[in-house]
């Protein structure tokens, strides 16, 4: 949530940093009207308040010496019941201009730059050479399937379309994954937290995802909660409505949950595959900071999430995203981008975003400073990585020309030793005697 103050005394910039994400700022003038009218209300309450007082002071006297003062008593009457009006009024105007805040997007870092969707982004750096098949290399549905793996059938079967049933060696896979993640943020100085999957509204209302994504996510029927789209969501909210000492910062946070998303609006888009589910794994990582602390936090992460990449040895792109293609509540992105051979091409498998002062504000997450003032904290978020999407990079890059799949070094002791994934053995029918 964006401060008013900032919005009112630097209503030009505002607006002009928000027309870079094509964001309709009529509300910004809207938000602006509304706190000059509350502002004149408060003043208007106050100075009604005042008279009460001091035609209270001038009721007391004239009760002790039993002199009539129903008038003045009468004209107090009036002023508070005038009062009840404009409260009611003001308690009106703040929950509208709370509803509009709640709708406007984070302001851009000043290095992002102007762009309209993902064409426009910016790579800042790649790692990693593409390797070369002497082959026509697969893509992870074939091989998947092809290695009895992966049951798109059964997962359709079970739930619909865009779920997925892993079997055998492909969920033994998944699990030392996410094993493998959670150890190197541990490495990282991240506490590993099992949060709930189920969250209240006000915990998306928090970090942004509601009112703005309501259609891309599960809600529980006649409830307040949801099933949670990334483990950002509990994490942040870990501090909601607190305010603590600095002495606690940072607090680094990590999480391996499932993630449920409607995927609302994406109809035709990653239908085949595990590249946009339903339900998927994720390995998350939050990080709440002090406001100077927060460029070199987010710096941090995106050097982790990029080592794990590195220690699985799968070629990747770093992108600073432009205007039109950052998340609602980021003021800063960049995401990660895999190779992933069977499709010819890059393919984002984490996202880390600087989110500023924007979800502390909607959340309430504050400490005291070191003039013990109570200020903002900054809230940081990144995946660490996404679990089925990296699988699916091992499963393109590792592949071999009989349809086999190496496990990198890193994961095989997570394996137990095990090298390779093949294709199952029939066995024979037994002969009767």
């Amino acid at each position: 949530m964006l401060d008013i103050k900032t919005i009112v005394e630097k209503h030009s910039a505002v607006v002009e940093n928000l027309k870079r994400r094509n964001f309709n700022t009529d509300v910004i003038d809207q938000l602006v009207s509304l706190n000059t009218t509350r502002k004149e209300l408060i003043t208007e309450v106050e100075g009604m308040r005042a008279e009460v007082k001091k035609l209270s002071k001038e009721i007391g006297p004239l009760k002790k010496k039993k002199e009539d003062a129903s008038k003045l008593m009468e004209q107090v009457a009036t002023i508070k019941r005038s009062m009840e009006g404009k409260d009611k009024e003001l308690e009106d105007i703040q929950t509208e201009q709370n509803s509009l805040l709640m709708v406007i997007p984070n302001l851009l870092a000043e290095d992002v730059p102007t762009g309209s969707d993902e064409s426009e982004n910016h790579e800042l750096a790649s790692w990693g050479e593409p390797r070369r098949f002497d082959f026509t290399p697969k893509d992870h549905v074939q091989l998947g399937e092809e290695l009895q793996l992966l049951d798109f059938e059964a997962g359709a079967k079970l739930s619909g379309s865009r779920f997925v049933v892993y079997r055998g060696a492909l969920a033994k896979m998944e699990r030392a994954l996410i094993n493998f993640m959670i150890d190197h943020l541990n490495e990282h100085s991240y506490e590993e937290i099992i949060p709930p999957f189920i969250v209240h509204k006000r915990c998306l209302e928090g970090t942004g995802q509601l009112p703005k994504f309501k259609e891309d996510l599960f809600k529980l029927e006649n409830s307040d909660w949801y099933l949670i789209p990334t483990a950002e969501v509990p994490l942040t909210n870990l501090k909601r409505e607190e305010l603590f000492l600095e002495q606690e910062l940072p607090l680094k946070y990590c999480a391996s949950t499932p993630c449920f998303r409607s995927e609302a609006g994406s109809y035709g888009k990653d239908t085949r595959g595990l590249i946009r589910l339903h339900q998927f794994n994720k390995v998350e990582m939050v990080n709440i900071v002090r406001s100077e602390n927060s460029e070199e936090a987010h710096e941090e992460m995106i050097n982790i999430a990029c080592s794990v990449l590195e220690k699985l040895n799968i070629p990747y792109k770093k992108q600073l995203l432009c205007s039109g293609d950052t998340g609602f509540g980021a003021r800063r992105c960049i995401d990660l981008e895999v190779w992933l051979p069977g499709q010819q091409k890059y393919r984002e498998i984490s996202s880390i975003s600087n989110c500023g002062d924007f979800q502390a504000r909607r959340a309430g997450i504050r400490y005291r400073n070191s003039e013990r003032k109570p200020v903002f904290a900054h809230t940081l978020n990144g995946s660490g990585l996404a679990v089925g999407r990296t699988l699916v990079a091992i499963l393109e890059n590792y592949q071999q020309g009989d349809g086999s799949i190496i496990i990198p070094e890193v994961l095989q002791s997570y394996r137990g030793g095990m090298k390779q994934i093949s294709k199952k053995k029939l066995s024979s029918p037994k002969q009767s005697d």
